[in-house]
């Protein structure tokens, strides 16, 4: 019988050419490899166009921003983003999760929302694009459009005199 000594200098090149025993690949830990990146996503402007959003399904939000309670009827703005083409129509994966919604305000103020927090199958948050509160048209300094979200601690993402809405790659 001839006995064979393999040294342990001879076996780490075996390993590393995936040529080691089974049992010796089952006890290396797993690898992901992480996937390509792809290339950004172009930016999309989502007009505030009135036909649009007459024909989406009408909501109504109810919260509170300085002491003053509200109850505004509007449109999603999840909506809104599908109707526009700024959100596909399938569920949002990848890439898609690292888009951001920004909304301005004829002051320069902005405020963000990412897809995913936005989207009903993930973070289901209730943002409405108003233009009545209480029965009534948004007075001029807070009008035309205003952004609001119901369900947040402080109001700080509720928008008045909403000028754009655009939807980013945050990569």
């Amino acid at each position: 019988m001839i006995r064979l000594q393999v040294s342990l200098a001879v076996l780490i090149p075996l390993a590393s050419l995936g040529l080691a025993r089974a049992d010796d690949k089952a006890a290396a830990p797993h690898r992901h490899e992480a996937p390509k990146a792809s290339a950004p996503i172009a930016p999309v402007e989502v007009k505030l166009d009135d036909a649009l959003i007459a024909r989406l399904p009408q909501v109504t939000a109810q919260g509170e921003a300085h002491g003053k309670k509200l109850s505004c009827e509007g449109v999603a703005l999840h909506e809104l983003l599908r109707a526009s083409g700024a959100i596909p129509a399938e569920p949002l994966r990848g890439p898609q999760l690292a888009r951001v919604v920004v909304v301005q305000a004829r002051d320069g103020y902005r405020a963000a929302f990412s897809l995913g927090e936005l989207d009903p199958g993930l973070g289901n948050r209730q943002v409405v694009l108003t233009r009545r509160c209480d029965g009534k048209p948004l007075p001029a300094d807070d009008g035309p459009w205003r952004l609001i979200a119901p369900g947040e601690a402080r109001p700080a993402r509720w928008v008045r005199q909403v000028e754009s809405i655009r939807v980013i790659d945050a990569r």
